[in-house]
């Protein structure tokens, strides 16, 4: 059925959206497959051309940025890519603004060169890294994961870092270092809502250590196979992904070892909504809403149904472990 629209006519598909014959064809001989019962090896087959596709596919915004395919257990799902429209222009970033679209029209202003992360505390070689050290510290991996809002939406990413774990082998914590503290830049001059009552400022974020040192926790440089745009964390932030989106802070300026559990912005702000942990957890409702089910962005059509929000969003093989005997209700 065509739609009627103001501007004189009808809705036209984008070039993008239009079929191309090599996708036609592919597409019929599919069908014809799956008639005969011969479809197994041909969808599986059509699958791992549609998933390479879609992660050969760049944006065109930013410096190219290519990553090997990551060898960590867990670190490509098959979902379906988030559009880099959306992934770039929903988000939150506090520190540009509290609607979803201010970062992407407010982050002009960060200045990314030049940029130093200082890591300090527990740890035998304390060093302020440029950020061209640090691309260059451990090979660029591209990872896609699904990132989970706490407020009830999703993504899928494809990001380009590697393991926080590769610097923290570089720095090598004492024995007494059991946290990991990730501070976000606080620059009222090229963020213009820091000094706003939203949060505390800077933006904190920690991990336990063994979560930090878990390979599926990520330093991200870049996502879509370019840098990072800045609304997203430019130039480096941290991923994790089976816990909560604000748990991975961004625009991270200083990595701090330390024998106490830090006390993080969400969870100064409101203890009783904002566990240290945050993991995603179905079973844990948010008080003022369910946890049981997702949007995902890009699915928004008139019959898009929720999604059942998994475990660990989808890591529960891979993370669960760290978790053992721990009462996820009391410790959320």
């Amino acid at each position: 059925m065509l739609i009627k629209t103001l501007n004189n006519g009808f809705i036209h598909p984008a070039s993008s959206e239009i079929t191309t014959e090599r996708l036609y064809r592919e597409r019929r001989n599919l069908i014809k497959l799956m008639a005969s019962g011969a479809a197994g090896a041909a969808m599986a087959s059509w699958a791992g051309r549609e998933a390479m596709a879609q992660e050969l596919a760049r944006p065109g915004k930013n410096p190219a940025l290519p990553g090997r395919k990551s060898p960590v257990a867990g670190a490509v799902t098959m979902d379906k890519l988030t559009d880099y429209k959306d992934a770039s222009g929903y988000n939150n970033f506090y520190e540009f603004g509290t609607d979803k679209a201010d970062p992407a029209k407010n982050a002009g202003s960060l200045v990314t060169s030049p940029w130093t992360v200082e890591v300090e505390g527990l740890v035998k070689k304390p060093a302020k890294y440029a950020i061209e050290d640090l691309l260059k510290l451990s090979a660029q991996e591209e990872r896609i994961y699904r990132l989970r809002c706490v407020e009830g939406w999703s993504m899928v990413i494809p990001w380009v870092g590697y393991s926080v774990a590769e610097l923290i082998k570089k720095v090598e914590p004492l024995g007494s270092a059991k946290y990991v503290e990730f501070i976000t830049l606080a620059d009222p001059k090229t963020m213009p809502f820091v000094g706003s009552r939203v949060l505390e400022w800077p933006y904190t974020e920690a991990l336990r250590m063994d979560e930090a040192m878990h390979p599926l926790a990520m330093l991200a440089f870049g996502m879509y196979g370019e840098t990072m745009p800045k609304q997203n964390g430019a130039p480096l932030r941290l991923v994790v992904p089976w816990k909560y989106g604000f748990k991975s802070g961004k625009s991270i300026v200083k990595i701090r070892f330390t024998d106490k559990e830090p006390k993080t912005s969400w969870n100064k702000s409101a203890p009783q909504e904002y566990g240290f942990y945050s993991n995603v957890n179905p079973n844990v409702d948010h008080p003022r809403w369910s946890q049981a089910s997702e949007r995902r962005i890009g699915e928004d059509g008139l019959f898009a149904k929720k999604r059942k929000t998994l475990m660990f969003n989808g890591y529960e093989a891979q993370v669960g472990q760290l978790y053992a005997g721990m009462d996820l209700k009391k410790f959320f």
